[in-house]
């Protein structure tokens, strides 16, 4: 078997996500390489043909311990023996527990139930209807909108994608979705020169403490990305915006939805974003890192408040009614068992902090680039934003696919990087080592030689 026989075979029957798929036919420098990937190890993956390519994304910003990690592999395993899956209503199994619990444990005070689904995208849908029904069994029904920042992404379910920001996902369904306030965020690449992310941040809340002062009487709840707003071209801000929101949103009743799918488990230096402001919100969306890359499982955390108004009498018809067929599958909660369990018997965050410093060393040179508009770096998560002009910030066309140019070139040269656009970003596992830091920066650093020479 090798790459060409199945690359074939896969453009024959396969529509794959966020994809032109004549991109995969064509040749030359448009042409979008297809991949067939035979095994994985660390955090490298092996093709058909004998070629390795560093997983600088974490195949989606999923995988935390590496691919084929021998201690996920085995929870997984052992629980195979046992329990592949059983339906969650009415029934329960020991991982399913074990996981709330250890959720509950770990995760900002506060947060004592536990509500599982089977992605990101469905974690926020249950957010949302959670937060609305919550006020509806209070009888304040005319809480029914939300409050989002610009520049969010969600999920693509219908309800995610309309809590979303991102023009290139939700645009072309507006149509379908309900109406949401979008208020400016506190995205910290538009800051004055001089001016700190903290001070811009802290500046920039004004836009949300006024709309949620005319709007609270019809808003459920505010959503936001902690820290990093992963898919709107990894954009960052300071923890202090996420302060004075809570502060805000318990001033004016209103509830704090943070979607850590992309940000939690240890991306940022902490286990949860949240951390950093030292706050809890009133929903904890996560999934992604939530079982170490290896299968879909999300969890919906919330408070003691939020589950009493749904604890009733069946009669007055105020449960939760949402439910999917995988919900708490026993190999997915093994699985994030397994990867908690590396977190709680190794001191991760203390290396991942090492490792951000090493790769923030590694960014310096690209600062003073005369096409690079910002690098910047949460944790683990760092980014460099290419641009026209560099005094103005000017952003090159889109039409050019300035990225598409790294994305090529680094697949030649062995490593996986996915731009956003025009923003090359890191966000590797985190079993990656020094020299394989300086390896996949180093192919950046020439993949930008190349799509800016002209």
């Amino acid at each position: 078997m090798n790459n060409r026989a199945l690359i074939e075979r896969d453009l024959a029957v396969l529509w794959h996500p966020c994809s032109q798929m004549k991109d995969y036919e064509l040749s030359g420098d448009e042409a979008l390489p297809m991949i067939p990937i035979k095994s994985g190890s660390g955090v490298w993956l092996e093709d058909f043909n004998g070629n390795r390519y560093l997983d600088a994304i974490s195949s989606w910003w999923v995988n935390l311990f590496g691919h084929a990690n021998p201690t996920i592999n085995q929870a997984i395993k052992d629980q195979l023996d046992t329990l592949e899956h059983v339906i969650l209503g009415g029934f329960s199994h020991q991982a399913a527990i074990e996981l709330a619990e250890k959720l509950v444990e770990i995760t900002p005070a506060g947060l004592n139930k536990c509500f599982y689904a089977d992605s990101g995208s469905a974690a926020v849908e249950i957010a949302l209807k959670m937060s609305f029904h919550y006020w509806r069994n209070l009888g304040k029904t005319e809480k029914n909108r939300f409050i989002t920042l610009e520049n969010s992404y969600h999920g693509e379910t219908l309800g995610a994608l309309a809590v979303g920001n991102v023009a290139l996902y939700k645009s072309t369904y507006a149509p379908l979705l309900m109406d949401v306030i979008s208020v400016p965020g506190p995205d910290c690449y538009f800051r004055e020169p001089g001016e700190s992310w903290r001070d811009y941040s802290s500046r920039r809340f004004k836009a949300m403490e006024e709309a949620l002062a005319e709007h609270a009487e019809s808003v459920s709840a505010v959503i936001v990305e902690p820290l990093v707003q992963c898919a709107g071209n990894m954009r960052m801000y300071d923890p202090v915006y996420l302060k004075l929101l809570r502060d805000a949103c318990d001033r004016y009743e209103v509830h704090l939805i943070a979607d850590e799918i992309a940000v939690g488990f240890g991306r940022t230096g902490t286990l949860f974003a949240c951390e950093q402001a030292g706050i809890s919100p009133d929903f904890l969306c996560l999934s992604k890192g939530l079982t170490g890359g290896y299968l879909p499982l999300s969890a919906v955390l919330t408070t003691d408040n939020v589950y009493r108004a749904f604890y009733d009498e069946y009669r007055n018809l105020n449960a939760f009614l949402h439910s999917h067929s995988y919900t708490g599958n026993a190999l997915g909660c093994r699985a994030a068992l397994a990867t908690i369990g590396i977190f709680q018997q190794q001191d991760v965050l203390a290396r991942n902090r090492r490792l951000a410093a090493v790769l923030a060393g590694a960014l310096e040179r690209f600062r003073e680039h005369p096409q690079v508009g910002e690098v910047r770096q949460t944790g683990l998560i760092a980014a460099i934003e290419l641009v026209k002009d560099k005094r103005t910030r000017e952003p090159y066309p889109w039409q050019q696919r300035r990225g598409l140019r790294v994305y090529r070139h680094a697949l030649a040269q062995g490593v996986l990087l996915r731009p956003l656009g025009n923003v090359i970003y890191f966000m590797p596992p985190y079993v990656i080592n020094e020299a394989e830091i300086e390896l996949m920066v180093e192919v950046a650093w020439q993949g930008v030689q190349l799509a800016v020479q002209d």
